[in-house]
C-alpha cells in the first residue's frame, strides 16, 4: 500500500495562526490532480509540533475528508511521550487514515530498548499499519537497524520512513527484515539513489512544490527504468536544497504561497517567515524549476 510519492503535507493558516480548511482542499486537489500517490498529514512538515490535539486531529480528519478516498492519508502520531503518540493514534483510529506515521521521541534522548518499547506500545494500541519514521538530525536519538528489525516483526509495524540520508543503512536494514517491509526515503536530495537501491517510495517536502516530478520519478524507479527516475530527480535537486534553506516547513508554505495554492505563508512561533535573501533564492529557483512563471 505505502508506495510511490506521499507528500509530507503543510497545513495552511491564516496570518491570525488559524487552520485554513478552505486552503487545505485546495492542496489536496492539487495532490490528486498532479499524480501524488498519497498524503502525509501532521507530521512535521505540517507542524505537529504546534498543533494541540484538538486540531491535529480536525486536520486530519478534514484531509481525509477532503481526499474522498482518491488517494490513501497517512496521520502523524508521533510524539516524545508514549502516552500522547497512543492517545493521539487512539483518536484518530477511526478517521478513514490508511496508517499511522511515528517519528523516533525527541528530546529525551531514549536508549535503543526504550526506542523499540515505545513503538511497541504504540502499535498495540492500534489495528492500523505503523509506520517507523527516523529523522536523527531532529530528535537526536537515532533508531539503529537492529531495532528496526526487531520491531518489524510486531505484525503492525510495516515499514519504515529514513531520513537519515544513508543510503547503506537502507541496504543494511533490508538485509534483516522481510521482503514485504516497506522502506520510504525521507531525504528528498538522495531519494532517487534511495529508490534505485531496492527503496519503495518517498515521503516528500519537495512533492509539495513539484509533485507531478516527484511521482514520476517513483513511477520510473518502480518499473526498473533507472535512468527515466534520475532524469526526473535532475529537474529537481535545486529545489530539494531550496526546500531546507530555513527549517521545513519555512521554504514550502513560502513557496506554496507564491505558486498562488495558500493565501497566507503563515507558520507558527517559533518558526517565522524566512529572510529576503531565502526569499529570493527560492524564488530564483522556482521559476528556473518552471514552477514559478
Amino acid at each position: 500500500m505505502f508506495k510511490g510519492s506521499y507528500v509530507a503535507l503543510v497545513t495552511p493558516m491564516f496570518d491570525d495562526g488559524r487552520v485554513d480548511y478552505e486552503g487545505l482542499q485546495t492542496l489536496v486537489q492539487f495532490h490528486i490532480a498532479q499524480g501524488t500517490h498519497g498524503l502525509v498529514s501532521v507530521g512535521t512538515t505540517g507542524e505537529s509540533a504546534t498543533l494541540p490535539f484538538e486540531e491535529h486531529i480536525e486536520v486530519v480528519k478534514k484531509t481525509v475528508e477532503f481526499a474522498q478516498g482518491k488517494i490513501p492519508v497517512i496521520a502523524g502520531s508521533g510524539g516524545n511521550s508514549t502516552d500522547e503518540a497512543v492517545f493521539l493514534s487512539e483518536q484518530m483510529a477511526d478517521t478513514g487514515i490508511q496508517g499511522f506515521l511515528s517519528v523516533v521521541p525527541y528530546y529525551n534522548k531514549p536508549q535503543q530498548r526504550g526506542i523499540a518499547a515505545h513503538f511497541k506500545v504504540i502499535a498495540d494500541a492500534t489495528d492500523l499499519p505503523v509506520l517507523l519514521y527516523n529523522v536523527p538530525g531532529r530528535t537526536v536519538a537515532d533508531m539503529l537497524p537492529e531495532t528496526v528489525a526487531e520491531l518489524s516483526e510486531h505484525k503492525n509495524i510495516v515499514g519504515l520512513k529514513d531520513a537519515t540520508g544513508d543510503i547503506s543503512r537502507l541496504l543494511k536494514t533490508k538485509a534483516m527484515v522481510n521482503d514485504d517491509f516497506v522502506f520510504l526515503s525521507g531525504d528528498d536530495g538522495t531519494s532517487c539513489d534511495f529508490l534505485c537501491q531496492g527503496g519503495h517510495g518517498v515521503i516528500s517536502v519537495t512533492a509539495n512544490v513539484m509533485p507531478n516530478a516527484m511521482a514520476n520519478m517513483c513511477e520510473a524507479a518502480a518499473r526498473g527504468d533507472f535512468d527515466a527516475a534520475k532524469a526526473y530527480d535532475a529537474t529537481m535537486q535545486a529545489m530539494h536544497h531550496a526546500m531546507f534553506i530555513e527549517p521545513n516547513p519555512v521554504m514550502p508554505k513560502w513557496a506554496l504561497y507564491k505558486m498562488g495554492l495558500m493565501k497566507s505563508p503563515f507558520l507558527r512561533l517559533p518558526l517565522v517567515l524566512p529572510e529576503l535573501e531565502s526569499q529570493n533564492q527560492l524564488e530564483l529557483v522556482m521559476r528556473n524549476s518552471g514552477v514559478l512563471v
